[in-house]
């Protein structure tokens, strides 16, 4: 019964190290296939969970036949778990295997299968099979034929080139990365460790205790991949941007998954957090489509967003990270602000936009931006209407109270302007005393009233300057255009021309009036 009872231990850890060793397939799978090295390690913990479990079931079978079909079953793994760890390593720090050396390898891995399962027929793999007359229960007597040395070189040889690659890693890394690679190398080496005593024929009762301490090792493992995020950190790029740019920056590998990001990103994209990594940036910014654009056509642009309640301006750069072969293992996406820059650009178009004197819009950058609206109307079809006035009799203010005081009359006709029309509506100093005004989505009537009510204002007030009194008067000239959609001939000149033509009939029929250009129309086809 104490017999029992201790292969029954033996059986349940296998078996544990075997549940340990699928668990950590899965999760990597849904979680972390597509960072650094991560789908050779979904590949490394399903084979050694088929392994391991069948193992176990090979020490829970009584007879020689089911040892002989469970060895069959763990040989379907155990040659490419090595390979797979191996690949990796290779994977995880960023360099890359060559095809052929590779297929290679594959080559190796499936001829020991081939060779393992017909080895009845030919005894390459093991020269004879039996059960220990030493143990008190059923263990497989193994003798080692020539292609189970193949095997051992290949396998050991594997691990062995593994190990040189994570030591190597340990220089100029950080306590995390170090961390990571010392716990790799330590579950690399358990499982070695505990095979030689086996080979040396002082494990207890012959059990292999390879698979035993796979348990051991995959625990370390998992102690790799939860808590220090394991296949999280890409070590090249860590020293590259982490804590030596003052910018965000966030670390993305070829597979377009968050690799890691430094502290002064937080600030733009608050959105980043350790949940974050091992996840793919589309996932990520799901809330956040132009970003995701942005980042996936690798767009250098210029960026706006609110923090804090505050308007900033980011450039977008992209710049690729390649290891010391120069492969190619990923990009670095850096957000540098560039507010102060924009907002002095926005302050000098400004300057070149607006009057001086009268601080609206200048001739051009009214026209620029009528010539939008008109291009609006143009695609959705829609109505405009366009005033032109001018004030009457300005050369006489300007050569009797001089021209400092023809200066305070433009901007004060000008402000009063501003307070007459509507935030969308497009106001500017044509020349000299005459100003123009374009009202998107607007008929000539209502237009008509706008100009009329403006007109009636400053008839009816005045200016007091030096103790002086001016009086004031406007003449206005008002033309609409109607849009069709698709239809791109009409032009802000052309309708400006018809107000202005208004305009001079309102000078010539008494001045401080409002002329519609369809009346003059009507007017020529009576006559």
């Amino acid at each position: 019964m104490a017999i029992a009872h201790e292969l029954l231990k033996y059986i349940l850890i296998v078996a544990l190290g075997g549940g340990i060793s699928l668990f950590l397939s899965i999760y990597a799978f849904l979680r972390l296939k597509n960072t650094p090295g991560g789908k050779y390690f979904v590949l490394a913990t399903a084979m050694s969970s088929i392994f391991t479990l069948a193992y176990a079931f090979e020490l829970a079978s009584a007879t020689l036949d089911g040892i002989k079909f469970w060895l069959k079953i763990e040989y379907i793994a155990l040659p490419f778990l090595p390979l797979f760890i191996l690949l990796m390593c290779f994977d995880y720090v960023g360099q890359k295997m060559g095809r052929g050396f590779r297929n290679g390898l594959l080559a190796i891995a499936a001829m020991t299968v081939l060779v393992q399962t017909t080895n009845d027929f030919h005894h390459l793999y093991y020269s004879s099979v039996g059960l220990r007359v030493d143990s008190p229960f059923a263990i497989a007597d193994l003798e080692a034929g020539p292609w189970f040395y193949v095997h051992s070189l290949f396998l050991y040889g594997c691990v062995a080139v593994s190990l040189g690659i994570l030591l190597k890693q340990l220089r100029n890394h950080s306590f995390k990365f170090r961390m990571q690679v010392l716990l790799m190398i330590a579950g690399l080496l358990v499982p070695v460790v505990a095979s030689f005593f086996y080979v040396a024929g002082v494990s207890p009762y012959g059990i292999d205790l390879g698979p035993v301490f796979m348990s051991v090792s995959f625990i370390l493992h998992g102690i790799a991949l939860l808590p220090f995020q394991m296949f999280n950190v890409a070590p090249i790029a860590r020293d590259t941007v982490f804590e030596s740019m003052e910018e965000g920056a966030i670390v993305l590998n070829r597979n377009n998954v968050v690799v890691d990001y430094n502290r002064s990103i937080l600030k733009v994209l608050p959105v980043l957090r350790k949940q974050a990594i091992g996840k793919p940036v589309e996932e990520v910014l799901s809330d956040n489509r132009l970003l995701h654009k942005i980042i996936s056509r690798e767009q250098k642009c210029d960026y706006e967003l609110y923090v804090d309640g505050e308007l900033l301006h980011f450039q977008i750069r992209f710049s690729p990270v390649r290891n010391k072969k120069d492969i190619l293992v990923g990009k670095i996406v850096s957000f540098v602000n560039v507010t102060e820059r924009v907002e002095m650009e926005r302050a000098l178009k400004q300057l070149a936009s607006i009057d001086g004197l009268t601080q609206v819009f200048n001739r051009t950058y009214f026209l620029e931006k009528a010539e939008e609206v008109f291009e609006r109307l143009s695609l959705k079809g829609g109505l405009a209407s366009v005033i032109m006035f001018d004030i009457d009799h300005f050369k006489r203010v300007n050569d009797t109270y001089g021209h400092a005081t023809g200066d305070t009359v433009l901007t004060y006709i000008a402000q009063s302007a501003k307070e007459s029309v509507r935030e969308m509506d497009i106001l500017g100093r044509y020349g000299g005393e005459e100003f123009v005004i374009c009202l998107p989505n607007t008929s000539m009537e209502a237009a008509q009233k706008v100009a009329e009510a403006f007109r009636k204002q400053i008839s009816e007030s005045y200016l007091l300057i030096d103790g002086k009194r001016i009086d004031l008067t406007l003449s206005f000239g008002v033309s609409e255009v109607q849009i069709e959609a698709g239809d791109f001939s009409h032009s802000i000149q052309a309708v400006m021309g018809e107000a202005d033509q208004a305009l001079y009939a309102a000078k010539e029929n008494g001045r401080n009036r409002v002329e519609l250009f369809k009346n003059l129309l009507y007017a020529i086809g009576k006559a």
